[in-house]
């Protein structure tokens, strides 16, 4: 009885697909278990980070030397494993993430909607950078300055005022002037272990943090996105963070950086792979019938 009713099912529908030697419905079904693998895959990284996407690809140089090219970052929400640190809180209590006090955020600037995967759909892809500071609503967005990006970065960053065309120390030493619509840092009057925070003529709608990459002169906040009808970057309200970068793995983020062509690639390894084990199939077949025929001619059993 249990015979029969395991015949009857598999002369089903179900069964028929899992034993069809059909090209096409092999490739389905090959395709089918990919797709459960990956989504299994997906679930057990959503519960454990607690966001999504719950991993993302570096696509810039922006945060060199702590972070490639190529690096597939591993995210959490921005509260998990403890509350998310500024560069400023961080040089408080000595927390460091990448080389620098601080999280590394991950974050949609001005809210703005698109494709999270490089290459599928329009849109402007998450940011991936340091969070330096925290500001509240209505107040005046700090420029965080650095001279000497891509390396260890500085101990501090100190303040100054603005004088005409020149920013100023408390102590009255002039580290910026813009020329030509440009800021430009003093060279005789800056180190390495020092970065300056200029004051800036924006003011935030609503508060947040001031993210900058560490290997930029400058931070993000009022820098003019390439989608010009998105405007200024403004600071990162709470709703626009995906969350803060957890540990990365060199390399692994080019697939994902490359989704298209490994996506192709996978699909014609695939059928490369069915047909080799069809071909196999029909050689040991045609092996079987050849050693029948030699056995028959010859009398033996």
């Amino acid at each position: 009885m249990a015979d029969q009713k395991k015949k009857e099912e598999e002369e089903g529908p179900i069964g028929r697909f899992r034993k069809s030697e059909h090209p096409a419905v092999a490739l389905a079904r090959e395709l089918l278990w990919v797709a459960i693998v990956v989504a299994g895959i997906a679930l057990a990284l959503f519960l454990i980070s607690g966001t999504w996407p719950a991993v993302v690809a570096i696509e810039s140089e922006s945060m060199v030397p702590h972070m490639h090219v190529g690096d597939l970052v591993f995210v959490v929400d921005a509260d998990r494993f403890g509350e998310l640190q500024t560069w400023e809180s961080g040089r408080i209590t000595g927390y460091t993430k990448y080389g620098e006090y601080g999280d590394v955020l991950i974050y949609a600037p001005n809210g703005a909607k698109g494709s999270l995967i490089p290459g599928l759909g329009a849109g402007v892809h998450p940011i991936i950078h340091r969070a330096m500071t925290e500001i509240p609503d209505g107040a005046q967005i700090p420029f965080y300055v650095y001279a000497f990006p891509g390396g260890e970065g500085p101990s501090q960053y100190l303040p100054a005022v603005r004088t005409g065309n020149e920013y100023v120390l408390d102590d009255g030493t002039v580290v910026a002037r813009i020329m030509n619509g440009r800021i430009i840092i003093d060279p005789m009057n800056t180190t390495p272990a020092r970065g300056y925070i200029l004051p800036s003529d924006k003011i935030a709608e609503k508060g947040g943090y001031i993210t900058k990459g560490d290997n930029n002169f400058g931070s993000d906040q009022g820098a003019l996105l390439s989608r010009t009808e998105l405007g200024f970057i403004q600071p990162v309200r709470d709703e626009w963070a995906v969350g803060k970068a957890l540990f990365a793995i060199p390399l692994l983020g080019y697939v994902p950086l490359h989704i298209i062509p490994v996506a192709i690639i996978l699909i014609v390894l695939m059928l490369a792979w069915e047909l080799y084990q069809k071909q196999k199939s029909r050689d040991q077949k045609d092996d079987r019938k050849k050693k029948a025929a030699g056995r028959k001619r010859t009398g033996r059993k």
